[in-house]
């Protein structure tokens, strides 16, 4: 099989034996997968230098899959060989992800793909939708209360409004000016153009300021202005969480695999509330192509890798 690689700053394809899935595992045949800002992050080699893994020759790369199982491992109960699936390749160092012909993961790390949706699309679904979900949980607002997504255009961003909205919550999102329509059409009930006095627009339209703030963009310390004294700052990925000023909770997501709330995922894609988006695909040969495409910005989707 084939298994996409960072390799001192540089991609590589190589030819690796079949791996074998071990109890509770199954081997899924790659349909798709998508390339995220984490695979960028990951072949930079910085990984170490934030403390997210050891330091490594190689890397292998993909978090994102839709595929057939083909080989289940011992104790596996809840798939069988040729069920289609979704799963997320959450360890940074397993030698073998998702960007390759073959994944092994956990059977807890995967669940049915949406009926009646494409694998390509399917693929943009785990890390980002698991992301918004976990991070949603972090903030821990009720239906009615406000908050404020940064970033709202993006492949995090547009899930982070939809599963907000699914859950009653009123969205305020940031965005490029022409990114308007997209993110009201997510459900945004406020648009912030990006570029703005962040915390002064947003108090004017919510006084006083948001209940919380997903902040997918990184934007910082600058965004927890906008929040009200006492809510809920979530800050996505390590090292970008402000000081918690004026009590307010500051947490940062770190995505995890979780079956149960990618089959939620899934069933909210399946009933079309979900806006999954392909920029473009390529097949797994051209993979330097869509990680340099994805580094140059821009897109208003995911790059879909087809092995």
């Amino acid at each position: 099989m084939r298994t996409l690689v960072a390799q001192g700053g540089a991609l590589r394809l190589v030819e690796t034996p079949d791996p074998e899935p071990g109890p509770g595992q199954v081997r899924i045949r790659v349909e798709a997968a998508a390339v995220n800002p984490i695979d960028l992050f990951t072949a930079s080699g910085a990984l170490p230098d934030y403390g997210l893994a050891p330091r490594l020759e190689t890397y292998a790369l993909g978090w994102d899959v839709a595929g057939v199982v083909d080989l289940a491992g011992p104790g596996v109960t809840t798939v069988r060989p040729g069920a289609r699936v979704i799963g997320l390749s959450d360890r940074l160092t397993d030698r073998f992800k998702a960007q390759g012909d073959l994944v092994v993961l956990d059977e807890a790390a995967i669940a049915p793909a949406p009926a009646g949706v494409a694998a390509p699309e399917a693929s943009t679904l785990p890390l980002n939708a698991l992301t918004a979900m976990q991070a949603l949980d972090l903030a821990g607002l009720a239906a009615g209360e406000t908050l404020l997504v940064t970033g709202a255009a993006g492949g995090l961003g547009g899930y982070l409004v939809e599963l907000a909205v699914a859950r009653g919550i009123r969205v305020a999102a940031v965005a490029a000016p022409g990114d308007e329509s997209l993110v009201r059409g997510f459900g945004a009930e406020w648009f912030i153009p990006r570029g703005a006095d962040l915390a002064a627009t947003v108090r004017a339209v919510v006084p006083g300021g948001v209940d919380g703030l997903v902040d997918a963009a990184v934007a910082g310390l600058p965004a927890l202005d906008a929040v009200r004294n006492g809510g809920a700052f979530v800050a996505v990925g390590a090292g970008q969480a402000p000081l918690p000023l004026r009590g307010i909770r500051v947490s940062t997501v770190f995505v995890r695999a979780d079956t149960a709330q990618l089959r939620d995922v899934a069933k909210l894609a399946e009933a079309g509330r979900l806006t999954m988006r392909v920029a473009g695909t390529y097949p797994l040969e051209r993979a330097a192509e869509a990680h340099e495409r994805l580094r140059r910005g821009g897109l208003r989707g995911r790059l879909v890798l087809l092995p």
